[in-house]
C-alpha cells in the first residue's frame, strides 16, 4: 500500500547513473525523463546526463555523492570540467586532493568525517580492491557494480530499486501510529535523524558509529539537538536539512502536535512523496 509513497533509491540510481554516463550508455536519461516524481538529487542527475556530451559546467546543486563520484572521474582522466555546487554543498569541507585518485579505500574512508563516498567513486573508477565489513553505502556500491556489470553482458539493463531505509523507517512509523509503539532499529547514518527524534539513540552513540553525519547538508549531530529544542520551545523548526524536517514532523504528529516548517519543500531532496505520505498517516491516526 505505501509503495506509492517511496521514492526511488537515490544512492542506487546514482551509482548506476554514474557507470551508464561514463560508460556510453544512455538508459540513465530515458530513464529518468520517464519518472513523474523524482527527488532533487535524481533530478540533479537528470540534468547531468543532458550536458554530459557537451562541454558546458555540470550542475550537481546539493549532492555531495554526485559531487564526489564525478570529481573523482575528472581528476583520473585528467579532464577539467567545471562542477556547479549550490545549497549547503558549497559551505562543506570537501577533500580537493587529486592525489587521492590514487589511495587504497582504507585511506579514503578516512576523508570527509569518515563518509564512504570518495572510496565508492574509486570503487566506481574501476577499483577492484575489497574492504572487509564494509559500511553500508560502500557495500551498496559494490552490489551496484556487479550488478551492472552482469545486466551488461547478458545485453540488459540495470534493474531500479525504492529506498529501503525510506520504506523501513516509513513502516515503523506506520506500526507506531497504529500502536503506540516505536519498533525501530538504526541501521546506518540515514537512520539517525529518526532515530534521534524518538530517543532512540543520544547524540554521542550517533557520532561514535557514523562520524560522517558532521557532513552532510547540515552537522546532523548538532542540527538535530537544534531543530528539537526550537520545536520545543516554539512550535516551529528552520532547518534546511531534509532527513531532519522528515524525523521532526514525524514525532510531532505521532505526538500530536502542531509543528510550523519553515522549508517544508527541503524534503524534496529524498522523499519527494513525503508529504503525501503524511496525509496518508493523518488518516491512520484518526481512524
Amino acid at each position: 500500500m505505501i509503495e506509492k509513497y517511496i521514492p526511488l533509491d537515490k544512492s542506487w540510481m546514482m551509482r548506476l547513473g554514474f557507470l551508464d554516463l561514463v560508460k556510453g550508455y544512455k538508459d540513465i536519461g530515458k530513464f529518468l525523463d520517464e519518472q513523474e516524481t523524482l527527488c532533487d538529487d535524481l533530478q540533479t542527475l537528470k540534468k547531468v546526463c543532458e550536458k554530459w556530451n557537451t562541454k558546458e559546467p555540470l550542475d550537481v546543486g546539493e549532492s555531495g555523492t554526485l559531487y564526489r563520484f564525478l570529481r573523482f572521474y575528472f581528476w583520473k582522466k585528467r579532464e577539467e570540467r567545471k562542477l556547479i555546487l549550490r545549497g549547503t554543498l558549497k559551505d562543506r569541507k570537501i577533500c580537493n586532493n587529486p592525489s587521492i585518485i590514487n589511495w587504497t579505500l582504507k585511506k579514503l574512508l578516512e576523508l570527509d568525517n569518515q563518509t564512504s563516498q570518495w572510496a565508492s567513486a574509486s570503487v566506481l573508477n574501476g577499483n577492484g580492491e575489497k574492504v572487509e565489513n564494509p559500511l553500508l553505502k560502500l557495500q551498496l556500491t559494490y552490489e551496484a557494480v556487479e550488478h551492472w556489470k552482469e545486466a551488461r553482458t547478458a545485453g540488459k539493463c540495470w534493474e531500479a530499486r525504492l529506498d529501503e531505509a525510506i520504506a523501513r523507517q516509513a513502516i515503523a512509523f506506520l506500526n507506531l501510529l497504529k500502536t503506540g509503539k516505536l519498533k525501530f532499529k538504526p541501521e546506518h547514518s540515514e537512520d539517525y535523524c529518526l532515530a534521534r527524534a524518538f530517543n532512540l539513540i543520544t547524540p554521542e552513540e550517533g557520532k561514535k558509529r557514523w562520524p560522517s553525519l558532521q557532513g552532510h547538508e547540515s552537522n546532523r549531530l548538532l542540527e538535530m539537538e537544534r531543530a528539537l529544542e526550537e520545536a520545543k520551545n516554539h512550535g516551529r523548526i528552520s532547518s534546511e536539512d531534509h532527513r531532519v524536517i522528515q524525523a521532526v514532523m514525524m514525532r510531532y504528529m505521532a505526538e500530536r502536535k502542531q509543528l510550523d516548517v519553515k522549508h517544508k519543500n527541503a524534503v524534496n531532496k529524498s522523499w519527494p512523496k513525503f508529504g503525501d505520505f503524511m496525509d496518508y498517516c493523518r488518516g491512520i491516526r484518526k481512524s
